[in-house]
């Protein structure tokens, strides 16, 4: 238990100083130029939709359900 606490508060107090972009990836965007970069951050925002929608409808199928065992 006290291992993990310690690893965890490791990570959050050396946040900033770990980066979370592989050497490959920063690789192609320093030599690719702007629109590779534009390319790659389309990408990852389009990857960030699915989450957020799954979440979206979980939460809206859960209030349904919610509604009709209170209403």
């Amino acid at each position: 238990m006290f291992q993990r606490t310690l690893i965890s508060l490791f990570f959050l107090l050396f946040a900033q100083l770990i980066s979370a972009q592989c050497a490959m990836c920063r690789a192609v965007v320093e030599q690719g130029g702007e629109e590779m970069a534009e390319g790659i951050n389309s990408g990852i925002v389009y990857l960030m939709i699915f989450p957020y929608l799954i979440v979206a409808t979980a939460l809206y199928f859960l209030y349904r359900n919610w509604k009709k065992l209170t209403g």
